[in-house]
């Protein structure tokens, strides 16, 4: 055989010997494909028989003699000689052959008859990519709907096959013939149930590795449906107009995992007419008839003049009469006629006087007994009505009084009533029947009053579904309150919360959010009330002699931004304009967040609409850039701009400890003539107008704020949020099994796009007579920041107490023009910027008037403005809007050392005169 020793593999080995006995040699054991795994070499074995050499080729090439290991043997049957041999094959040989084709060894076996070759077989470097080619996403479906999540694994050698795992626990399509997984790596789910919900992970894996796609959550969701219509009631009024109703619930089915609420009404009327009973009347008498042979003549009258109908009373009286037709001349058994009438008539006429005596015994008696047991029941709601429209139904006007002290049920029977009040209700009170005035007087055992009266309008304001707001008429003993208390006074003082309140009457509808004023030369500022967004021109960005019409709105719509991924929408969409105009010098517009502010969780972008509809980024709030400037507040981000249009903040959450803001409140509300209580949840943007938005849509419902909101810090997490209803005080309240905690999937509160998101409770009474509500609503995030909302109140709306929530009294100045609208007066800001603006040895001295006012990086966008300090002061105009803390800037001034002014000294009455003649200005 041709030596293998040499160092050329390439020699050429002869493929065949000359012919000699015996037979080829057949290989026993042929290379296998294979795989190198990281650095490990792979051996590739070759057996055959008879052989007296083998040797491998691999890619075209003989291996050396040395790499082969070769083993002899005879094999006992045929007694021909059996070689095996083995060889190793290194990753770096693998990766140093560039061929068309993969790494290839073949084995060659030679016998005196001649030569045979094996298979050949491939080696591959095996390995496993990071990154999935696709990521399932996460969806939100139907109950029964299909669900498919699609998963592209990473690419591999040997190609990775796929598993799927749900909640961390694999899933066998096997064992559920509704799932199926075979389809080219995707999870197929034919039917989706509610145990369907949960966290599906894709996983991929080979000889290499394995990886994790990234978790999708999918949310099987429920969406509500009305029950059948219940009968229609009977008509309320008993005689003439009234109306009847009928009722459904949301719960065929009830809304599950964030499925709508029912839409359309719970309640319809319609109106009735009750024919009104008539009583019948007799007729005239007949004629007399002719005297029969008893000496007697009959007449009758029948009672139907008019008959008596629709339950109206009998005629009273006797419908025949009769009488002596002879004068006492017939004789019967040898008497007059008339005396044996007489007779009879006495003793008949004796019989009715003792029976009509019993009669009237039994009924005053009956009556007793009627008036004692109607006190009794009564008096177990606590009142005696004293004026009888109170039974008859209908809207009318009544007056009733407490007489019950003391009573162990009642929330504030302790308390001593030291009241007298009087109250007026213009508006649609529900008094359909007796047991509707029960509940209404039930009503007055829970208010500390002595005395209370009722008086209710029309009904045909009801009708028209006017509906106008209570007024309430008190008068408080010398001593019990301070002058002017209402039950709002007494609501805030029981609270301890701050003297600037705003009740929920002021808040603007949707249809204002939207302020327009026309600037002149001298600025001003713009503001869209209860929203906290404004707009502040500074003087001279107007050129002079002109005036611009400029507005300012919020977009009322949902937002056209859509994030993508996990970005979220910080706050509102605000447009100013017109977008045609540019300001001389840069104004400044302030949106509301809801980001906890911290720059290594959060990478906030101001975003701007194209004229296409399109949005572009305009900045990162942490970049340095000279166009514009943004500066980051805990509640609210300050923009520098030159442009007019539509911005909107993007938060994009750089890790899982990133926090969004949501203020969570409670809203109630009672259908009339209903024992059903309803609780409505919102956990929304902790920004003025998300919740603005929620209040506009409770009080088209009749929804009452509960509570004052309260902020719930929910982090990025991927954690879900739950909101449930604890404490509901049983004998009195029941919640249906199983609806008193809602679970809301992280994606659903976290992607939102700013729509509020709302949860229901139903509460049911088990008496009209519980006017009281105490429990606790929790909003928690799994993992993390917990909220409990402590709710009492009376669900009679006559009894509700005002809850106040805290804004800024903005809403009586949306525009402001000329000095008024700056805190600094014209004259100190003259004299600041000429002081500020100028260099010294030190440097440029607005650079420490920046710093001193906190504003410490992208000093750049200063540097390019003609007056680096004026732009400063317009930025701490924008911050300081609400609270013109001067006071903070006077030291600012004086820790620079280069004034001696301390602009406190300014008073709020002297920067309001028009003159600005200012008595205490000292230096500048």
């Amino acid at each position: 055989f041709p030596s293998l020793a040499g160092n050329d593999n390439s020699e050429a080995l002869p493929e065949s010997i000359p012919s000699a006995p015996g037979t080829l040699p057949h290989f026993m054991e042929e290379p296998d494909d294979a795989y190198i795994i990281k650095s490990n070499p792979i051996v590739l074995r070759c057996k055959a028989m008879p052989a007296m050499q083998i040797f491998f080729k691999c890619n075209g090439e003989w291996v050396h003699q040395n790499e082969h290991v070769s083993e002899e043997s005879m094999d006992e049957t045929t007694g021909l000689k059996v070689r095996e041999v083995f060889i190793n094959v290194t990753r770096q040989q693998v990766e140093d052959f560039h061929g068309p084709e993969d790494y290839w060894c073949q084995c060659v076996a030679w016998s005196h008859l001649g030569t045979s070759k094996s298979r050949k077989a491939s080696v591959r470097i095996a390995y496993l990519r990071k990154n999935f080619e696709q990521d399932p996403q996460g969806k939100e479906v139907p109950i029964e709907g299909m669900i498919v999540l699609h998963c592209r694994p990473p690419e591999g050698v040997p190609a990775a096959e796929v598993e799927w795992l749900k909640n961390e626990e694999p899933i066998d399509s096997n064992l559920d013939e509704n799932i199926d997984t075979r389809a080219d790596h995707n999870l197929i789910i034919r039917q989706a149930r509610l145990s369907d919900s949960g966290n599906y992970t894709c996983m991929a894996a080979n000889i290499v590795a394995k990886r994790r796609s990234m978790s999708a959550t999918v949310v099987v969701y429920v969406n509500g449906g009305w029950s059948s219509w219940t009968e229609w009631s009977n008509c309320n009024a008993r005689c003439g107009r009234g109306w009847q109703k009928r009722s459904r619930t949301c719960t065929n089915p009830a809304p599950l995992n964030g499925g709508a609420f029912c839409e359309g009404m719970s309640v319809q009327k319609i109106t009735c007419t009750s024919l009104c009973p008539v009583d019948g009347n007799w007729e005239v008498w007949s004629e007399w008839s002719v005297c029969s042979p008893e000496c007697e003549r009959l007449r009758v009258r029948e009672c139907i003049a008019p008959p008596p109908r629709n339950g109206g009373k009998y005629c009273e009286g006797l419908s025949q009469e009769s009488e002596n037709c002879t004068e006492g001349l017939c004789i019967q058994d040898k008497k007059p006629l008339h005396e044996i009438k007489s007779q009879n008539i006495e003793t008949a006429s004796d019989i009715a006087l003792y029976s009509g005596l019993g009669a009237a015994v039994i009924a005053v008696a009956v009556l007793v007994v009627g008036v004692t047991l109607y006190r009794r029941s009564q008096s177990e709601y606590g009142v005696d009505v004293i004026d009888s429209s109170a039974l008859t139904g209908g809207f009318q006007t009544f007056n009733f009084k407490t007489v019950r002290q003391g009573n162990s049920l009642l929330l504030n029977s302790s308390m001593q009533p030291d009241l007298t009040v009087s109250r007026t209700y213009s508006g649609p009170i529900c008094l359909q029947d007796p047991m509707d005035k029960e509940l209404m007087t039930e009503s007055s055992l829970f208010n500390p009053l002595s005395d209370i009266k009722v008086k209710v309008q029309s009904s045909f304001m009801v009708s028209l579904g006017v509906t106008e707001r209570a007024e309430y008429h008190g008068k408080a003993h010398s001593g019990t309150f301070p002058h002017g208390n209402n039950r709002a006074f007494g609501t805030i003082q029981a609270r301890n919360k701050a003297t600037y309140i705003q009740n929920l009457s002021s808040i603007s509808t949707r249809s204002e959010l939207k302020t327009t004023a026309v600037f002149g030369h001298l600025g001003g500022r713009l503001v869209v009330p209860n929203t906290g967004v404004s707009l502040l021109v500074p003087r001279g960005a107007v050129p002079e002699e002109s005036s611009w019409e400029i507005h300012l709105a919020v977009t009322q719509k949902e937002s056209s931004l859509q994030p993508e991924g996990t970005d979220v929408l910080l706050g509102p969409e605000v447009t100013c304009g017109p977008s045609d105009l540019s300001l001389s010098t840069p104004f400044a517009l302030t949106i509301p967040h809801c980001a906890e502010v911290n720059s290594e969780h959060w990478n906030i972008h101001l975003k701007k609409r194209t004229q296409q509809g399109k949005w572009e980024e305009v900045m990162s709030v942490e970049e340095e850039t000279t166009s514009c400037y943004c500066l980051l507040d805990p509640y609210a981000c300050h923009i520098l701009l030159n442009s007019f249009g539509t911005y909107a903040l993007i938060g994009e959450p750089i890790s899982d400890c990133a926090v969004r803001q949501l203020k969570v409140a409670v809203f109630g509300c009672l259908s009339c003539n209903s024992l059903d209580y309803n609780l409505r949840v919102y956990c929304m943007d902790n920004t003025p107008c998300a919740f603005q938005e929620v209040v506009s849509d409770e009080r088209l419902q009749g929804g009452q704020l509960l509570e004052e909101p309260k902020l719930l810090h929910f982090q990025g997490n991927t954690f879900s949020l739950q909101i449930s209803v604890l404490d509901i005080p049983p004998f009195l309240w029941r919640i249906k099994p199983f609806t008193a905690c809602q679970e809301v999937p992280f994606s659903r509160v976290w992607c939102s796009s700013q729509k509020p998101l709302h949860c229901a409770f139903s509460l049911e009474r088990y008496s009209p007579a519980t006017t009281q509500l105490s429990c606790k609503i929790c909003v928690r995030q799994v993992k993390g920041h917990e909220q409990i909302l402590q709710i009492q109140t009376s669900i009679l709306e006559n009894e509700k107490e005002t809850i106040a929530f805290f804004a800024h009294d903005d809403s009586n100045f949306p525009a402001q023009m000329g000095p008024k609208a700056f805190k600094i007066p014209y004259s100190i800001r003259q004299r600041i910027c000429a002081t500020f603006d100028t260099p010294n040895a030190k440097g440029k001295d607005w650079q420490m008037l920046a710093q001193k006012t906190s504003i410490n990086r992208n000093l750049s966008y200063f540097a390019t403005q003609s007056s680096p300090s004026a732009v400063i002061l317009d930025l701490w105009e924008a911050r300081h809007q609400h609270d013109g803390d001067l006071d903070s800037l006077a030291c600012a001034l004086e820790e620079i050392g280069r004034t001696h002014s301390k602009i406190s000294d300014i008073t709020e009455t002297e920067i309001e005169e028009p003159d600005f003649n200012y008595s205490r200005q000292n230096g500048l």
